[in-house]
Formats: structure tokens, C-alpha cells, sequence
């Protein structure tokens, strides 16, 4: 079955129930990037999975999203170790995408944070509301570009780091790099981008939870 999209607003207004995000890794140069469609009634806690399916994460490390100064997630992890001064978090299983504000047709952007010690901060733009037909009961993965880094690589400095010995070592950082080739699976590639793996893990990623 065809998906016909429409953006809005449109001379013919039709009843927004989507929403396209562009999601791309902080710091990090050239982008590693995602293009979304994801239903306007998720929530922030689902867009956790649909975010953590698309960048190729595993998921084992805590998250926050950060919007207008406000903190998002767990809130009893959130605000566990929360000290005196700090924002205080708010339950992401209780905000939609459709409760943001939205000014012709476009929404605000905001931080995805994974992985507190990595610091993987995630740009996060709602760029344009969409009437999908038929209405779109899971996200889907429009394009990207690059791979995500190996879990715990220590951020985006950490990340550069890996990469420069990786592909470029020192005549004295031979082993190391057979250490990294092993520790990273073996066949590491920074831009390798499979749409259709990524598409599928993004469409199957809220399936995949429920059945946890």
C-alpha cells in the first residue's frame, strides 16, 4: 500500500497526524544524521526507542530530552541524584508530540541527551507537520547519512580519537588498532548508512518494546 504525504499548511487544510524530525549528533563532523516521520501522538517516551532504533544505540545507558529549559525522561532516575539548583525532570510518558507549540507548521528544537558519562547530545528539529494517508501508526526512516559510534567510545572526542588510530594510526599504535578493529566488531565503516536496516529497526522499534 502507497503512502501519500501532504504537508500542511496547504491551500486545502487537512488535519495534521505526523510530524518530520531531522535528528543529528552534536559535535560530531561530517553529521551523522536522521530524517523521521513519526506520528504526532508519540510520546516523548516512545520517541526515546524510535530515536534509539534510528541512530543505532542499545539502549543501555539513561537518557533526558531537554525542551525550553525543562528535562524529560525517567523521573525516577532523573530526579534521583537531582542536586538543589538543577532543572527538575517531568515524565516523558505524559508529553506528546502534538502538546508542543507549533508556528506555521513548524516546532521547536530541542536536546536528546543519551548516555550521561558519553554526553551524546542528539539536535533534535521538528521541521514540518505532515498529513499522512493513511495515518501512520509507527515511525518511519526517510534518509540519513554515517553510522553510530561504538556504545561507550568515550563522546565525540573519544569518538575522533577511535577513528584517527582506526583508520590512520601511528607507526606505534599498531596494536592498538588491532585492539580497537576487535572491539568494535571487526569491520567498523564511519559511513556506512543502510536505509532499509535502519527503516525497519525504526518501524519495529515500538513492537519491540511492548514485547520486552
Amino acid at each position: 500500500m502507497s503512502t501519500e504525504i501532504a504537508e500542511s499548511p496547504r491551500m486545502v487544510w487537512e488535519e495534521p497526524n505526523a510530524i518530520q524530525l531531522h535528528v543529528a549528533l552534536a559535535d560530531i563532523e561530517p553529521p551523522i544524521w536522521r530524517r523521521l516521520v513519526v506520528p504526532l501522538t508519540t510520546t516523548l517516551a516512545q520517541l526515546h526507542h524510535i530515536l534509539q532504533a534510528a541512530m543505532g544505540w542499545t539502549g543501555s545507558h539513561l537518557h533526558r530530552f531537554e525542551i525550553g529549559g525543562l528535562h524529560y525522561g525517567d523521573l525516577d532516575m532523573l530526579n534521583q541524584d537531582r542536586f538543589e539548583g538543577d532543572a527538575q525532570a517531568f515524565d516523558a510518558t505524559e508529553v506528546r508530540l502534538r502538546d508542543f507549540h507549533f508556528v506555521m507548521g513548524e516546532g521547536p528544537t530541542f536536546t536528546y541527551t543519551y548516555d550521561f558519562g558519553d554526553d551524546w547530545r542528539h539536535t533534535v528539529k521538528m521541521e514540518k507537520l505532515l498529513a499522512v494517508k493513511p495515518a501512520p501508526k509507527t515511525a518511519t526512516c526517510l534518509e540519513g547519512a554515517r553510522c553510530c559510534p561504538p556504545e561507550d567510545v568515550g563522546g565525540p572526542q573519544g569518538y575522533l580519537e577511535f577513528l584517527r588510530v582506526l583508520l590512520s594510526p601511528e607507526a606505534d599504535e599498531v596494536e592498538e588498532q588491532r585492539h580497537l578493529k576487535r572491539w568494535s566488531g571487526g569491520k567498523f565503516n564511519p559511513e556506512r548508512f543502510d536505509l532499509a536496516k535502519i527503516d525497519k529497526a525504526v518501524r519495529g522499534a515500538l513492537r519491540r518494546r511492548r514485547r520486552e
